[in-house]
């Protein structure tokens, strides 16, 4: 039998009331802090408490800290802040059109590119980690010079590189990489996003001529917010149907969604090219920087070449060939090779969050009201209130951080191996992490913004801007309840794979284990342990985690069973869905507490390592405690276990507060980044007196 703290304890059951006491005793002399409620006379208890909490405030390595936290990519984001912050003519004004706006944009990206030096579409393929470092540091000077980036090196760059082959390699490599061939990805229509299969753009092979002929059968097959259309594309990557004539009865054969190259403006006058008709998507809430334009194709012509033959091709006489042998294979080839744009996004959303949580804080520490009777006001960060807003949010940034680094040295290990297990794995894991990570942001935004009050509201201070550009990560490259669809869908096939004796792929390798040890009966006696180093223990934290995933993923394994018999597949999935989001999120937080303590274990710095410690802490304890119905229903916890657990999660949220400072200064996030007036670290009330004019 274990005790608390992981040891063999001696004795049988008879032990554990004295044990018990024992445990209840030490807390009498070593108290942890009620919560604080701020009623009426409360703010002495306040203050007490905030001495209390001070007086074990952590030492923090702030240089360290920072250096774990940026890594080896620090030099080359540092080279793009540098940049923009010596051309004041290149950094976005509070207030500008939108027309302003995309040729600000489209100057950043060439003095970026031109002038800074900084050639991201090479690091596509030598180093992609070095790529997603230059977009989260883009993305910090202005979101929209970020996606403009990413359309024109991620998207139609990367389906050059990915889909296509060395011809198309040597012929677009260099004009794509020195803007001189600026491009589109154009996916998306009017009637069809998310099911990319259901595309109705078709590009029809004419064996007379040796050409494709692109054609646009109907308003809802218009492509509609194709990034760098409106305005400054010349190419662009057009996702359609491929048809072949045939000489049976049924006269055409669809081969399913390729990719083709379609030039649609004139490279040296810009006009556009004969049957492409292109109309401006206009204003939008947010990402104005980016010309999102509909484009129409009447009987366009493209050489056969200009189809991207990665995965299929069709030769001079009009046969297709293919490694790959049916539509679907194809398709799910196609799409795994597009999935840097979700590694991106989860990726840049964090630099969001960030952003967002710096200005909040350093605000939130600034900013003093009230106080005790004839006492000095105190810092709104030393209310109870304020930290149950911030500091599990500050907690899940971190967490999110190291989340999203594993996943983009997963990305590039597959794109050096090519290996078919890790490409299933990369898609699970950026589809899970994409939605996760870019809705929790969403909703962050918004807090961060309620927490800085009535200053928060101004847009100089960013967070106005920030929320309503960063609002759309959540759709584009997949809408976030159609990516925990498929993360749902991957652990139900993982679910039935563990009991044909198949494999599991690396991201579901707990699963083996789930099956038996995670859901056999819980144990009475670790239902009640209540003492901090079981609560604080990782194992205990991530066998919750994943006690809950597996529950739920055995539990809508029966659902979807028992509905199946008289709603279809179909029919029983949409029943359960909620449940299925559920589970999706759920294994999210297992996998991303699982690298939150994997990157503290590997931190070589004690001070550094203590401080990422409580903060791991506290990003699981809240998350269980935030779903401790669940807990409860199934006696995993019982109810003074769980008490334990929301009085520590509020202990260690004041201890949070302590180190919130070093803690954003880790992100190492200068003022000329995050721009805000109220994040200054110093004399920010002067700043924001003199932006408006005193």
């Amino acid at each position: 039998m274990q005790s608390p703290n992981g040891n063999q304890m001696a004795g049988n059951d008879s032990s554990q009331p004295v044990n018990r006491r024992i445990e209840r005793l030490s807390l009498h002399l070593n108290p942890v802090p009620r919560p604080l409620a701020l009623e009426s006379g409360d703010a002495d208890h306040l203050l007490q408490m905030v001495v209390c909490a001070r007086t074990k405030k952590l030492e923090v390595n702030k240089e360290q800290l920072s250096s774990y936290m940026r890594g080896k990519h620090r030099e080359i984001q540092d080279k793009v802040f540098e940049f923009f912050n010596s051309r004041p003519d290149l950094q976005t004004p509070i207030e500008i059109s939108k027309d302003e706006h995309r040729e600000l944009c489209m100057r950043q990206l060439f003095g970026l590119v031109r002038e800074a030096g900084i050639r991201p579409f090479r690091y596509i393929v030598e180093d992609p980690a070095k790529y997603f470092a230059i977009l989260e540091a883009v993305g910090s000077v202005d979101m929209s010079l970020g996606i403009k980036m990413g359309v024109q090196y991620s998207l139609w760059g990367g389906t050059v590189l990915n889909l296509g082959t060395k011809k198309h390699r040597d012929k677009y490599f260099d004009g794509i990489d020195s803007l001189e061939y600026p491009g589109c990805f154009a996916m998306t229509e009017l009637h069809h996003g998310s099911n990319v299969q259901g595309l109705q753009t078709i590009a029809t092979f004419d064996p007379i001529s040796d050409e494709f002929i692109i054609d646009t059968p109907n308003d809802g097959a218009i492509k509609w917010w194709i990034g760098n259309a409106a305005v400054h594309g010349k190419f662009a990557t057009v996702f359609a149907k491929l048809i072949l004539p045939t000489h049976d009865s049924k006269g055409v054969s669809d081969m399913g969604v390729h990719a083709f190259i379609v030039p649609i403006r004139d490279l040296k006058t810009h006009e556009t090219l004969p049957g492409i008709e292109i109309h401006d998507c206009g204003h939008k809430v947010g990402l104005n920087g980016v010309d999102n334009g509909a484009l129409r194709f009447r009987s366009v012509r493209i050489p056969r070449d200009n189809l991207l033959n990665r995965f299929g091709d069709v030769s001079r006489d009009g046969k297709y060939v293919s490694s790959l042998p049916t539509i679907n294979k194809r398709f799910a080839a196609t799409l795994g090779e597009l999935v840097g744009g979700r590694v991106g996004l989860a990726y840049a959303s964090v630099g969001v969050l960030k952003i967002a949580g710096t200005i909040a804080i350093r605000y939130s520490l600034l900013r003093q009201q009230f106080g005790p009777p004839k006492q000095p006001e105190v810092s709104i960060l030393d209310y109870q209130s304020q930290q149950h807003k911030l500091m599990p949010m500050l907690a899940s940034t971190y967490a999110f951080h190291f989340a999203t680094k594993y996943l983009v040295e997963k990305y590039s290990e597959m794109k050096k191996t090519h290996d078919d297990q890790l490409v299933g794995d990369v898609h699970a894991l950026s589809a899970g992490l994409k939605s996760y990570v870019t809705s929790y942001t969403a909703k962050s935004l918004s807090i961060c913004r309620e927490a800085c009050g009535g200053h928060g509201y101004a847009a100089v201070n960013r967070f106005g801007t920030l929320r309503n550009d960063h609002d759309i990560f959540q759709t584009f490259e997949g809408d976030n309840t159609v990516l925990l669809q498929q993360v749902a869908a991957d652990l139900l096939k993982q679910y039935k794979e563990k009991f044909q004796g198949g494999t599991l792929a690396v991201t579901w390798n707990y699963l083996r284990e789930s099956m038996s040890a995670y859901l056999s009966q819980p144990n009475p006696v670790t239902a009640r342990w209540e003492g901090e180093d079981h609560l604080r223990d990782p194992t205990f934290q991530l066998d919750a985690f994943r006690y809950r995933t597996s529950r739920l993923l055995q539990s809508v394994a029966v659902r979807l069973r028992k509905h199946s018999k008289t709603l279809g597949s179909f029919g029983a999935w949409n029943r359960c869905l909620n449940h299925l989001l559920t589970l999706a999120e759920s294994h999210i937080e297992s996998v991303i507490l699982a690298k939150f303590i994997e990157a503290v274990q590997n931190c070589p710095d004690a001070s550094a390592q203590a401080a990422l410690k409580l903060v791991c802490d506290l990003y699981a304890l809240d998350h269980i405690w935030n779903d401790i119905g669940t807990y409860r229903n199934v006696d995993y916890v019982a109810p003074n276990k769980a008490k334990a657990i929301h009085k520590l999660t509020e202990y260690l949220s004041f201890q949070v507060r302590n180190i919130a400072r070093e803690l954003v200064d880790g992100f190492d996030l200068p003022d000329h980044v995050t721009r805000a007036p109220i994040a200054m670290q110093s004399e920010a009330y002067a700043q924001y007196t003199q932006y408006v004019g005193f």
